[in-house]
């Protein structure tokens, strides 16, 4: 299939980047302007929480179609979707006058999302693959910086009493940047299967796209993002209400945990592929004390490096999962088998803020936090059994085991 694109590994990392950057750029934009959207909107409180919702409804269907999307047509849809998210946020903050323009433009946003969210992380694994170097934990840690910069710049925004749409036309902006960046840098169809006839280890007989395998491996991916999205959400309201820190001193909370989150990325976001089962054990445990820590914290510093804990250790876990379907699975799959790991995973992110809501109304915010520590023990438990079943298991017991190839059979639709 003729290909228009260099395919350069340095500048499809670059691409990768970029689009990572921009992604973060907008929800950390986003976060910070829900006040402002609110009051532009006139809504209630809980008028806004129904809104939210439709963020949730249009992403998982949109992450499926992405997926196909991506291994029919290739991965310049990762260029679309990107500039899709950038200028469906800048409209959001333009027309959300009322209840409902603000739910229809919440639901746009939720499917731009949601596309942008499993083709970016298609495309990072593609550079991975052909770089022959770590990317995908590194693109996870610019977003969560964007994020932090994004939301700081809003903040100075709002500050400065800008127009709420200022900060999203700037993330607009670099959005049609990284869709120029990807444009350019990917192939415009989709690259033909490999050949199992080669006798290459990682080379599979197109066919159907196995979804147990994937499901599994989304299981684990569900439980890191409850425990991520858990602490995100609900670490301001702990440290004001059970540690009674002040509206000023909780809103540091949030900051913390992402700021922590995107410096482990970038620390760890070398380490080879062998060290992916040990960085997902490594990883939950961490999470699973950080956790436990908040829990019995005495005071707003204990619980804060409770918090840092929490976070390093979830902030490895997603993108080492990611990295483990993705990175032997062929170019006619791709999309398929992201969107797959990525919808199974989105649910825990949405479903974590709630099951530490459930669990704060019957033993206290404090019981709560004991119950996001043993989502991170869970993981630590099933990753070893889930990855084994479903194929992405470890072959050997001694120093130097590899990662074994099975799932990469699986992930290229072997039978």
């Amino acid at each position: 299939m003729t290909r228009t694109s260099t395919d350069s590994p340095r500048q499809l990392v670059a691409a990768a980047f970029i689009a990572f950057a921009a992604f973060g750029a907008f929800w950390g934009v986003w976060g910070a302007s829900v006040p402002g959207v609110q009051r532009q909107a006139g809504i209630t409180d809980g008028e806004l929480g129904i809104a939210l919702l439709f963020v949730g409804a249009g992403a998982p269907p949109a992450m499926l179609l992405a997926g196909r999307a991506l291994d029919r047509w290739g991965p310049r849809v990762a260029a679309v979707a990107t500039g899709a998210l950038g200028c469906v946020g800048a409209g959001l903050a333009l027309t959300a006058v009322n209840l409902p323009s603000l739910c229809a433009g919440l639901a746009l946003v939720g499917a731009t999302s949601g596309a942008a969210d499993v083709a970016e992380n298609a495309v990072a694994g593609r550079a991975e693959k052909i770089a022959g170097r770590p990317v995908i934990t590194r693109a996870h840690g610019i977003f969560s910086s964007l994020v932090v910069l994004g939301s700081l710049g809003t903040g100075l925004a709002s500050a400065a009493e800008l127009p709420l749409a200022i900060p999203f036309v700037a993330v607009a902006l670099l959005s049609l940047v990284a869709t120029a960046s990807l444009w350019k840098t990917l192939p415009a169809g989709v690259a033909p299967a490999s050949d199992h006839r080669s006798g290459a280890p990682d080379a599979a007989p197109p066919g159907r796209l196995p979804l147990v395998p994937l499901l599994l491996v989304g299981v684990l991916g569900a439980l890191a993002f409850a425990s991520e999205n858990a602490h995100q959400s609900w670490s301001a309201v702990f440290a004001q209400d059970v540690l009674h820190s002040g509206a000023g001193m909780s809103a540091v909370a949030p900051a913390v945990f992402a700021g922590t989150v995107a410096i482990t990325r970038f620390a760890f976001g070398g380490l080879d592929a062998a060290h992916a089962r040990t960085v997902l054990l490594v990883g939950a445990s961490v999470a699973a004390a950080g956790a436990a820590v908040i829990a019995i914290a005495p005071t707003l510093l204990v619980a804060g490096l409770g918090l840092a804990a929490a976070a390093a250790g979830t902030a490895v876990l997603f993108p080492t999962l990611v990295g483990v379907v993705s990175r032997h699975v062929d170019e006619s799959h791709r999309g398929r088998a992201t969107s797959i790991l990525t919808t199974v995973s989105y649910l825990g992110f949405l479903l974590g803020p709630v099951y530490v809501g459930l669990w704060a109304d019957a033993v206290g915010l404090r019981g709560a936090m004991i119950a996001v520590a043993v989502l991170g023990a869970a993981l630590f438990v099933l990753a070893p059994v889930l990855l084994r079943v479903s194929g992405h298991g470890v072959r050997g017991s001694g120093p130097g085991r590899r990662a074994d190839d099975t799932l990469v059979r699986a992930a290229n639709g072997a039978e």
